[in-house]
């Protein structure tokens, strides 16, 4: 039951049709009397932007969302509410909890077994395939959200739940060792600057790619050995074998939602690396020699968001001060210039919305 008082009425993020622009408009928010077993009614504080909040108002990808639609899948708010006879409950009303991508998974099909929840038969996707975190009340599940440390503040939380699991789980996966080398075009985004931070806390060796000199200064303060701005570059795959001892690199994560961060990766591995998908842009193919990737070991991993443990590692390392989310604030009201500015490549670091 609730604690506090809710109202009926809240302000949120919506798109109404696909291709429509984002508008703040009034809904209704859930009454804790309706919320089900296993459901919790969160004051949301603050949410990161993402770009796939825009592909989902843009509705560009080959799996199309719901509409209409709350964006929004990087909220940290306080639970006001648990649903009414809630078994076994990890999390308690009054304590501070993440919403992430995936807003629910089943925990038991065999994805969910095998640790790919968000692969999940059941799954729902935050600012998707349900309503996310574009609000000031959210309905989640307690089994689900992920508890935020007491000496972690909301803003910096926000988009470790979902650019910061990405590139952990990415890093965690790509088969690499301290002092690998490792690329990460995109390296001054939202993604790119969270990966360049785990990967030294890795103990890897960065090899940072993106354009502009606010991304360049960004990237060499966060750790980044080697700076390649892509605009000015007259050969990518030569500069990087050039730092690396003629044999490239030992692993790429590609934050970009741009297909060129994928065009030359199988070109600068050296023999036996690992490719790390991970931008989505809408229509691309990956385009990569058949015949060296076979001929060079190489190992092209899709790697999507991350699980419930990866959540967790990825938050409490953040929680040390030893990865930083680079943000600005912004509020609600502001989205849809946001959206402009990211769709641009504006923005170094992330934004986050306030919900005041």
């Amino acid at each position: 039951m609730s604690s506090v008082s809710v109202p009926t009425s809240q302000k949120v993020a919506i798109v109404a049709s696909t291709g429509q622009k984002v508008q703040i408009k009034d809904h209704p928010v859930k009454s804790p009397e309706d919320l089900a077993p296993g459901e919790c009614l969160l004051k949301m504080h603050c949410t990161g932007v993402c770009h796939t909040d825009l592909h989902a108002a843009l509705g560009d990808w080959p799996v199309k969302p719901k509409v209409p639609l709350i964006g929004g899948h990087e909220g940290v708010g306080e639970i006001i509410a648990i649903g009414k006879d809630t078994e076994d409950c990890p999390v308690k009303v009054g304590q501070r909890v993440g919403v992430k991508w995936v807003a629910y998974s089943c925990r038991d099909c065999e994805f969910c077994r095998k640790g790919l929840e968000q692969n999940c038969e059941k799954v729902l996707l935050s600012g998707y395939t349900t309503d996310g975190t574009f609000s000031q009340y959210l309905v989640s599940f307690v089994h689900v959200v992920t508890p935020i440390p007491d000496n972690l503040e909301s803003e910096s939380a926000a988009s470790i739940l979902c650019a910061g699991v990405t590139v952990y789980r990415a890093l965690k996966y790509s088969q690499t060792d301290p002092g690998d080398w490792i690329v990460i075009p995109g390296a001054g985004g939202g993604l790119g600057h969270l990966a360049v931070q785990y990967a030294r806390y890795m103990g890897r060796r960065v090899i940072a790619i993106d354009g502009g000199e606010e991304k360049h200064k960004l990237c060499m303060s966060l750790g980044a050995e080697v700076w390649i701005d892509f605009t000015k570059s007259k050969d990518i795959v030569a500069d990087i074998k050039k730092v690396t001892d003629g044999k490239g690199a030992h692993g790429a994560v590609v934050t970009t939602a741009s297909s060129s961060g994928y065009t030359q990766a199988v070109d600068y591995l050296r023999d036996g690396g690992h490719l790390m998908a991970v931008g989505l842009p809408a229509e691309a193919k990956l385009d990569a020699s058949i015949f060296f990737t076979v001929f060079k070991s190489i190992t092209i991993h899709g790697s999507y968001v991350g699980n419930r443990q990866d959540a967790l590692e990825a938050i409490n390392i953040a929680a040390t001060g030893a990865v930083k989310c680079h943000y600005k604030m912004k509020k609600l009201s502001e989205i849809e210039s946001v959206y402009e500015d990211m769709a641009k490549g504006k923005i170094a670091g992330r934004i986050v919305l306030s919900m005041d």
